[in-house]
């Protein structure tokens, strides 16, 4: 530009926030080898424009193989760099070589700066230029200004590296580094982020009744102490699917079921019935020192199972908030009249009923075999049918009928049509149920209705923040909308919640392995193989397909056919290795066995659409992805951010499904 023109420029003068990327170790490279640093150039070039488009970054130049680029809004830059960052680092992945590797380091600052149309300048440019050198290869650093716009809506943890003496800059300037996810030193167990006194472990109650049958009242106590307990928002109590299976570890320390639990104190005691006399015996310990804090026994007369429970429950709920000195308006007081409310203990006043439905629960928890698992649904509809107003026998029935139909036990079509059916009646009968609020968000996530699966999740939430199932159907929302690290930060609440679901944990390791975090995602298997080793197995042999560790992936489909060696994963692993070790025929039978099964009721479109990419038949693959899409069955993150399915990313068939999936969810 002349002299003449600059005159004539408009100049303006605004606060922005300023990024620069560098490319490290470029010019070492291009005198390596100048064909793949140009390569590698382009190639880096055409990642960050397309990153920068989305968070509404302005290019304004670059320099060499650096950026400057500015941004209306602090928060959208560092989202912006910290996705340049995880799309660099899940590519850097799949190479080998390092210098095949792109690594950048990024800077950025918000300032006044005076903008032209043609460049900008000022201090805010020159601290930006200067911050990009702090930051580590494949990092991002920021000013404190920057800091001070994102730290409570920025979703990563924000570190200072303290005050810093910058070139050609008055003055110091304190500088964060955003820690990235795959950065961290060692695996954090979800369960310690809140390991303090107020997290609340129940373990199951001993039953000291001379009749070994009347265990389900010392089960029934259990589940309503946890019940009450849940109702004082400054408790988080552990959910009774992580609790129940200590009725089997009587000999296991305080101090370990505390680890375990990641807990701060914990309930325990003993029920014993005899005749129509029932005594309670309640303790609370702290887990830290064992100590004994407080203690306390009920002996009531045994009028009415169902009052007794409500009435003891909520003394013990009031003794311990008041002992740990916490409010409990929340808490209804016993001496109310418990007739007018609406709560699980009251849904069913039928003995024997409510006998089936403990056991149901029970069998149901424990995840075995299939065959278990129908059985915990003929407890729940002999519940049902002994009394068709027990609304929580009916979420039992749907509950059941969903994973019979996701595991390919029942038609999935029907499976689904019963399971409204029950949730329907159940909310129709009691609305401030959070179970049935929480199964019908999972129902409708099945069914790709987002906006209502949302809802409900969230009001299963807000009426018992102490269910995991919740924050995990809002994880499979916002994974599916690409946000995966909140997707992780939500199975981590459901973990804090429930540290023993299955569900939970096989989610999480999968969630830890789509961010790019996979050795995390290794550790994590390693230590939770045991609480589910079929899930485990399968998701670890999805990481060693795509790495083309066929050995280690041959290992891991072994485990999955010991445990479940008729579910359809296993058929479809065993068909997907078979293609990927030039087993041709072996990759077919799979396919015509899955064809079977879906010709007579079962899921398996998708799974059929797996083996055929394996095989390299893109076409076939491409239709069984579309009637996925028709059948409400996408596998949508798997598409999204697997490593195995990389290649059919690039596909313009696959991309359009993609489209229509991402355009379907923002109408819902």
């Amino acid at each position: 530009m002349s002299k003449e023109d600059q005159k004539h420029e408009i100049v303006q003068r605004r606060l922005a926030a300023i990024m620069f990327t560098d490319l490290v170790g470029y010019t070492t490279l291009s005198q390596q080898d100048e064909s793949l640093a140009l390569e590698l150039l382009e190639e880096h070039r055409r990642i960050l424009r397309l990153i920068f488009s989305k968070y509404n970054g302005k290019e304004i130049k670059t320099i060499g193989d650096a950026f400057l680029v500015e941004f209306a809004s602090a928060l959208e830059a560092a989202n912006c760099g910290f996705e340049i960052q995880n799309v660099l680092h899940e590519r850097n992945l799949s190479q080998t070589e390092e210098l095949k590797k792109i690594k950048l380091r990024i800077g950025m600052h918000l300032g006044d700066v005076i903008h032209s149309t043609s460049d900008v300048y000022g201090d805010a440019v020159n601290i930006a230029s200067r911050i990009e050198p702090l930051a580590d290869e494949g990092g991002v650093c920021l000013t404190r200004q920057v800091y001070d716009h994102i730290h409570n809506n920025f979703d990563l943890p924000l570190t200072s590296l303290g005050q810093k003496t910058l070139k050609n800059v008055s003055g110091s300037v304190e500088v964060y580094k955003v820690v990235l996810p795959w950065k961290e030193q060692t695996v954090r167990k979800p369960q310690q982020a809140e390991s303090t006194k107020t997290r609340i472990a129940v373990l199951p109650l001993d039953n000291f009744s001379p009749d070994p049958n009347d265990e389900f009242f010392a089960d029934g106590m259990t589940e309503e102490l946890i019940d009450r307990l849940a109702q004082v928002k400054a408790f988080r109590v552990i959910a009774r699917t992580s609790v129940m299976g200590y009725k089997k570890q009587k000999d296991k320390k305080i101090s370990e079921i505390a680890k375990e639990l990641g807990v701060g104190t914990i309930v325990e005691g003993s029920v014993r019935k005899a005749g129509n006399r029932i005594r309670i015996t309640v303790q609370l310990i702290d887990t830290a020192s064992e100590e004994h804090l407080w203690s306390d026994r009920y002996d009531k007369e045994l009028d009415d199972v169902f009052a007794v429970q409500t009435e003891i429950a909520s003394k013990i709920a009031n003794e311990l908030a008041g002992k740990m000195r916490v409010s409990t308006p929340e808490i209804a007081s016993p001496s109310r009249d418990m007739s007018t409310l609406v709560h699980p203990s009251q849904d069913t006043q039928n003995m024997d009923a409510y006998i089936n439905y403990l056991r149901g629960r029970r069998l149901f928890a424990e995840k075995g075999s299939e065959q278990s698992i129908k059985h915990a649904l003929t407890f729940f509809e002999e519940a049902v049918r002994l009394d068709p107003r027990f609304a929580r026998a009916r979420v039992g029935i749907a509950e059941v009928v969903q994973w019979l139909g996701s595991e390919g036990a029942i038609p999935y079509i029907e499976s689904n049509r019963r399971a409204h059916e029950e949730l329907t009646r159940a909310l129709e009968l009691n609305e401030s149920l959070a179970e049935a609020h929480s199964s019908l968000s999972g129902l409708f996530l099945a069914e790709d209705k987002f906006a209502a699966s949302e809802e409900e999740a969230r009001r299963a939430i807000e009426l018992n923040p102490n269910l995991s199932d919740p924050y995990r159907w809002l994880a499979q929302i916002v994974a599916g909308n690409g946000k995966i690290d909140e997707a992780v930060r939500l199975l981590e609440s459901a973990s804090l919640v429930d540290p023993m679901d299955i569900n939970v944990l096989s989610f999480l390791g999968r969630a830890y392995m789509y961010a790019g975090r996979e050795k995390e995602a290794l550790a994590f298997w390693e230590r939770t193989k045991a609480l589910s080793p079929y899930r485990t197995n399968a998701h670890s042999m999805e990481y060693y397909l795509a790495i083309g560790n066929y050995s280690k992936a041959s290992q891991a489909l072994q485990e999955m056919e010991r445990l479940r060696p008729e579910n359809g994963w296993t058929e479809m692993y065993r068909g997907f290795l078979a293609a990927r070790t030039g087993d041709v025929e072996g990759a077919r039978r799979s396919i015509e066995k899955l064809e079977k099964r879906g010709a007579s009721g079962e899921l398996t479109v998708f799974f059929v659409g797996f083996i055929h990419y394996a095989l390299g038949d893109m076409d076939e693959f491409v239709k069984c992805i579309e009637r996925s899409f028709e059948l409400h069955a996408l596998p949508l993150l798997e598409l999204k951010y697997s490593r195995l399915y990389e290649d059919a990313r690039k596909d313009p068939r696959i991309i359009e499904v993609l489209r229509k999936q991402s355009e379907y969810r923002s109408k819902d």
